[in-house]
């Protein structure tokens, strides 16, 4: 019987698939996924598997979301068991909810498998830790990228208000504006930030900061996407829990914390 597997890849350290996740690789007859997947991962899938790249560039579509989902529909209708493999976890930022929503409209048979997201992950690889006892109560994942403009301002002065720590995905191109709505709003610009790119895996680099100077600090090394950005008094633990040795920028912390 036909089914879709909508799974998360976790963050690009391939060991960080959940057995699940790896089961589902293994028993797929199609599989659909992402550019920031690990390829390694691949190497699970069985003799004769369907191989489908759906990459996404920033601002560039390999593949439009609606031809992904006709893709889904259409292989699980031939009988085909479909894994949907997707960085992080798909129910995330992932659209992994717009997919699941074409195929139950369509009548197919699917299951979600939850991955390892990328502000947990690749936070902690840089030592930072999203919750602490004794600074953080609570965290929030936040995109980066904004629709409404007038929305998207009270947004941020909620969180600014309501939230501890901010875990900022797809939002390095947006950082200049995310700066400016945070202090606008109240946020001290003295409040530790920390912006990891590629976490997770061997070309992970980390820079820290401040809300003030982080922008700054991210042209300077030349930090793009696909990039984390970690706001809040947590980030001041990096110094002392930092333990992934591959991390390019190990010793990168600004004076100012």
């Amino acid at each position: 019987m036909s089914k879709v597997y909508l799974v998360g890849a976790g963050p690009g350290d391939p060991d960080l698939i959940t057995v699940k996740g790896l089961r589902c690789i293994q028993k797929a007859d199609t599989i659909l996924y992402d550019r920031l997947v690990n390829k390694e991962l691949l190497e699970h899938a069985k003799e004769g598997a369907d191989l489908i790249y759906c990459g996404k560039l920033p601002d560039y579509h390999t593949m439009k979301q609606e031809t992904i989902n006709r893709f889904l529909i259409k292989f699980a209708k031939k009988g085909y068991t479909v894994t949907r493999l997707k960085g992080g976890d798909p129910f995330v930022f992932g659209r992994g909810g717009e997919e699941a929503e074409a195929l139950a409209m369509n009548g197919i048979d699917f299951e979600i498998v939850p991955g390892v997201t990328s502000g947990i992950a690749a936070a902690a690889y840089a030592g930072i830790p999203v919750t602490h006892r004794e600074v953080s109560g609570s965290v929030a994942f936040v995109a980066g990228h904004y629709k409404n403009e007038a929305e998207d301002k009270e947004r941020w002065k909620g969180l600014v208000n309501g939230v501890d720590t901010l875990a900022v995905y797809m939002g390095v191109s947006q950082l200049p504006y995310i700066q400016e709505q945070l202090l606008y709003h109240g946020k001290s610009p003295a409040t530790p930030a920390a912006v990891i790119h590629w976490g997770t895996t061997d070309v992970q680099k980390t820079v820290t900061g401040t809300l003030e100077n982080i922008n700054k600090a991210v042209d300077q090394h030349g930090i793009t996407n696909p990039s984390m950005i970690i706001i809040g008094d947590v980030v001041r633990y990096r110094d002392q829990l930092k333990w992934f040795g591959k991390d390019k920028f190990q010793n990168a912390v600004s004076e100012a914390l």
